[in-house]
């Protein structure tokens, strides 16, 4: 008998199951999902935490992790992409 493939998940329970397992895995505070993709076999998102809380909180520092998830939501790994002060600009974004 074939396995039966699981239902995936809306785009949405992905983010917060991805924002959950990296809370579980890191122990930061995540600030939230940043992108959430579809892939061909499951989801990549992207989560924003505060690795270093610092005085004033302009200075913090920030991480981006990479999530990826089964269609059913099942962590299958993460890793911290980049990390970055709170108020440096993304100059890829155009900001000034």
């Amino acid at each position: 008998m074939a396995q039966e493939q699981p239902s995936p998940l809306p785009a949405q329970d992905i983010a917060e199951l991805a924002v959950r397992d990296i809370t579980q895995m890191t122990g930061r505070n995540p600030l939230g999902a940043t992108s959430v993709m579809p892939t061909d076999d499951g989801w990549t998102v992207e989560v924003e935490v505060v690795e270093d809380r610092r005085i004033p909180s302009s200075t913090d520092l920030l991480a981006l992790y990479e999530v990826v998830l089964e269609l059913d939501g099942e962590l299958l790994a993460y890793h911290r992409t980049r990390r970055y002060g709170r108020c440096a600009c993304d100059s890829t974004g155009g900001q000034s």
